[in-house]
């Protein structure tokens, strides 16, 4: 029996992200699974980038 994996960014990140990189009327219309791979992949990108940019001013306090 699989489990599925909870999401760990919340759906305005998700949002937000998809807005900033440019596929947010494809996710309006198809939903998540209508993205392409490159886009879900720059979506972690991203994330990942503001995570180490928020610790990092976090440390530099």
């Amino acid at each position: 029996m699989s489990r599925r994996r909870r999401g760990t960014m919340s759906e305005n990140l998700k949002y937000e992200l998809a807005k900033d990189l440019g596929f947010y009327d494809t996710v309006q219309q198809e939903g998540w699974g209508g993205i392409r791979a490159k886009d879900a992949g720059n979506m972690v990108k991203r994330a990942i980038q503001l995570a180490e940019q928020a610790a990092a001013n976090k440390t530099n306090q």
